[in-house]
C-alpha cells in the first residue's frame, strides 16, 4: 500500500516570487522521495488552489492525504481556515480522508536558518561580531495573542547561546510593537556613549518572499533613513532551505503517528486571557476563500492575506485541536 501523500497547505501571496517559492520547495520535496505522492495547494490569492491540488492527487488514485500547513505560528490560517478547507475537500471526494498536522515553528531547523540569515546580513562588515549586533526579528502580526507570543519566544531561543547583544520582536501588521517601535528599542538599547545607535539586523520571520516581507524592509529603510546613526542590515527570509524540508518531513511523520503535541495552554479559545474572554468557547467561523468556487472572500487590501478581525477564529472543526 502507497503511504498517505503529503499535502502542503499555503496560505497565498500576490507576490509571484512568493508563491513561485512555494511551488518549487513543493517540487524539492516530490523529487527527493519519488515513491512518495507529494502535492500543494493555496487557500486563496494564488495558484494552484487547494481544491484543484487535491483533485489532481485524487484522479492519480491518492486517498489518504497527511496535511502540513506551510506557517509559522498557530493563527487563524492554522487553527481556523485550513481544517474548514480540508473539511469541503473531504465532502468533494468521498471516501479520501485527511489528517491534519500542526505549524512548523518553534523548531531548531528554523533557529539554524534564522541564524544564517544574520551572519548573511553580517558579512562584509568591518566588524562582524555578534556581540555587537542586536537583532529584530519582525513577524507577520495577528489579532490572536498566542500566535504573537510565538514569535517573541522564537525570538528569545535565538538570542540564547547564539552571542548577539540581544534579539527584539516586531510585528508588520495587527500587532504592536511595530517595525519602527522594534528599531527604536533596538537604538537606545544599543546606543554607545558616543550616541550612535549600534548595529541592527531586521530580520523577517516569513517563510517566501511576499507582500509583508517587502513591507517590513520597507518601513525598516524609513526608520534607518531619519536614524543615519544606527547601521540598519536587512536580513532575507527563512526560504526553502533543506532544515525546512526536513522540518516539513518530521511534521508529516508526527501527523501519520498522532503525535502532534499542540500547545493549548494558552489558547484564547480555551483559556480566559485578560482582553480576550469573549472568545472562549466561540464557535468555528471559518474565513471563505475566492479560490474555492463555492464561497467568496472579503479581506483588507494591502496585505497578502485579510487582517481578519476578533470574530474569525476558532477550533471547532474536527481537524483542528479542539477543545
Amino acid at each position: 500500500m502507497n503511504p498517505p501523500a503529503l499535502l502542503l497547505v499555503g496560505h497565498g501571496t500576490r507576490d509571484e516570487a512568493g508563491a513561485d517559492a512555494f511551488r518549487a520547495f513543493v517540487e524539492t520535496l516530490r523529487a527527493a522521495d519519488p515513491d512518495l505522492p507529494v502535492g500543494g495547494g493555496f487557500i486563496e490569492l494564488s495558484p494552484p488552489p487547494l481544491s484543484d491540488a487535491v483533485a489532481g492527487m485524487v484522479a492519480d488514485g491518492v486517498r489518504r492525504f497527511a496535511a502540513v500547513p506551510l506557517v509559522l505560528v498557530s493563527a487563524g490560517h492554522a487553527k481556523g481556515d485550513i481544517p474548514a478547507a480540508l473539511a469541503r475537500e473531504e465532502l468533494r471526494h468521498p471516501g479520501a480522508s485527511f489528517a491534519y498536522g500542526r505549524p512548523l515553528g518553534p523548531h531548531p531547523h528554523l533557529l539554524t536558518i534564522l541564524e544564517r540569515r544574520v551572519d548573511e546580513a553580517l558579512a562584509g562588515s568591518p566588524s562582524t561580531g555578534r556581540a555587537d549586533t542586536t537583532v529584530l526579528l519582525v513577524g507577520r502580526g495577528s489579532t490572536d495573542p498566542d500566535a504573537n507570543a510565538e514569535v517573541f519566544k522564537v525570538a528569545r531561543l535565538l538570542w540564547e547561546g547564539r552571542g548577539y547583544a540581544g534579539v527584539e520582536t516586531a510585528f508588520v501588521s495587527l500587532a504592536e510593537p511595530s517595525v519602527a517601535a522594534g528599531l527604536e528599542r533596538c537604538r537606545r538599547l544599543a546606543a554607545g556613549d558616543d550616541g550612535t545607535g549600534g548595529r541592527v539586523v531586521v530580520l523577517p520571520y516569513f517563510l517566501f518572499p511576499g507582500v509583508l516581507p517587502d513591507r517590513v524592509r520597507d518601513q525598516a529603510r524609513d526608520w534607518a533613513a531619519g536614524h543615519p546613526g544606527t547601521d540598519v542590515r536587512y536580513a532575507d527570509v527563512l526560504g526553502g532551505e533543506p532544515e525546512l524540508a526536513a522540518l516539513v518531513m518530521e511534521r508529516y511523520r508526527e501527523t501519520l503517528t498522532g503525535d502532534l503535541r499542540m500547545n493549548c495552554d494558552s489558547c484564547v479559545y480555551r483559556v480566559k486571557l485578560p482582553g480576550f474572554e469573549d472568545r472562549v468557547g466561540r464557535p468555528q467561523q471559518p474565513h471563505h476563500h475566492p479560490d474555492d468556487p463555492a464561497h467568496a472572500h472579503h479581506g483588507e487590501p494591502g496585505h497578502d492575506g485579510p487582517d481578519h478581525g476578533p470574530d474569525h477564529h476558532g477550533h471547532g472543526h474536527p481537524h483542528a485541536h479542539s477543545h
